[in-house]
């Protein structure tokens, strides 16, 4: 589906994508690349895709609609005849587009009508430039900056984009610091401290913000000790990392138990977003019995209503790190890393296929036979079984 310049997608070249898309067989960028749009052309798509699946199901509404909007179409055209150039502009103009948006105008300005484009434009406030613009495709990312970014962060999570920016430098890469925000944006990953509103991670402004729960104890010489959890399902928590593959990337959500460092659930998908997250959680909680707090970040995909609307629903209390500290979410950003290293760094898939079945592989034995040194080395998915009453 080369595209042409000037050429538009129609509702099925889209749903083409989207369905792609879902298969999880590809990488965003690969689509991006193979269909010619960008990233977020495509994950937009997506979302309006989800939003009115419900709408496969009035097919009557559906073909009312059509004839409703073919019958107007032909009254407009028996006007465009009848009527002056002044008249059709005017009701053209004022009736029909000026509350459409920018996607939406471009793709109504024609060159076969009477009215120039230059004219169409004027009417519907669109620039000749933003008319004849076409994004970059994804595929100009430089995936080889992306993966070090994420080596960097991964072994350095107190590090700001200044200080990503200096190690890559210092590494002989070529890239400025604007970028460098750009692709941490991409990672989905921020420093320790407060930064601009570039990042993935970063608040939704018209989410609710839920406070910190997790309360750390302190030695009697004032020190302060990591979080005391002493029960499973006392606190679980959830997070999305970048995972590396031949060619792309795909984005990786798990849930953890804080007490004995047990995987309860993960999902590998192209796409960092709301649903990702949500079904992450939900699978978890048909598995096993809810915690009493679920952790995460501040991160748009979990103060979603669809996410903390989950947590409502199952009575479980919503807790979230401070601002710019990943550090409290500490048990799955360690898992994270070890992940990583263990796995991500050293088995360079070539394939999403070869991806999801080598992380299915590290899960089992990261769960049921790696020993854990913080629970006693015993191993996580045995230790949780057990602490629940179950034979694991």
């Amino acid at each position: 589906m080369a595209r042409k310049k000037g050429q538009t997608y129609t509702a099925k070249q889209k749903s083409k994508v989207v369905l792609e898309l879902l298969k999880e067989e590809k990488t965003i960028n690969h689509l991006a690349t193979e269909f010619n749009v960008t990233a977020k052309t495509i994950q937009n798509w997506k979302k309006q895709f989800l939003e009115n699946a419900d709408r496969a199901f009035e097919a009557d509404d559906d073909r009312e609609s059509k004839k409703e909007l073919e019958r107007l179409q032909e009254e407009n055209d028996a006007l465009a005849k009848t009527l002056g150039r002044t008249t059709v502009e005017r009701d053209w103009a004022v009736g029909k587009l000026k509350s459409l948006d920018l996607s939406n105008k471009k793709i109504l300005v024609d060159s076969k009508l009477t009215i120039t484009k230059t004219r169409q434009c004027e009417l519907i406030g669109v620039s000749r430039s933003a008319l004849y613009y076409r994004p970059k495709p994804l595929s100009d990312i430089n995936l080889n900056i992306l993966h070090k970014m994420d080596e960097i962060y991964t072994d350095n999570s107190d590090y700001g984009y200044r200080m990503i920016h200096q190690e890559l430098l210092e590494e002989g890469y070529s890239i400025g610091k604007d970028r460098v925000l750009k692709y941490m944006g991409i990672l989905g990953i921020q420093a320790l401290y407060p930064t601009k509103k570039r990042f993935t991670s970063l608040k939704h402004p018209e989410h609710k913000i839920y406070d910190y729960l997790l309360k750390p104890y302190w030695t009697r010489a004032g020190r302060t000790k990591s979080v005391y959890v002493p029960t499973a399902n006392e606190v679980w928590s959830g997070d999305i990392t970048y995972i590396r593959v031949n060619g792309g990337f795909m984005y990786l959500a798990a849930v953890i138990d804080w007490h004995t460092r047990a995987i309860l659930a993960y999902k590998i998908s192209n796409s960092m977003d709301a649903t990702l997250a949500t079904d992450v959680l939900q699978e978890a909680l048909s598995k096993y019995p809810k915690p009493k707090i679920f952790n995460t970040d501040q991160g748009s995909q979990y103060t979603s209503y669809e996410h903390t609307q989950i947590l409502k629903d199952h009575n479980i209390e919503i807790s979230m790190n401070g601002r710019g500290r990943s550090i409290d979410n500490i048990m799955i950003e360690r898992f994270f890393r070890t992940l990583k290293h263990s796995n991500i760094y050293i088995s360079d898939y070539q394939s999403i296929k070869e991806l999801k079945e080598g992380i299915k592989q590290f899960m089992h034995k990261y769960n049921f036979k790696r020993f854990h040194s913080s629970i006693g080395y015993q191993k996580p998915m045995n230790y949780y079984l057990k602490s629940i009453g179950k034979v694991a």
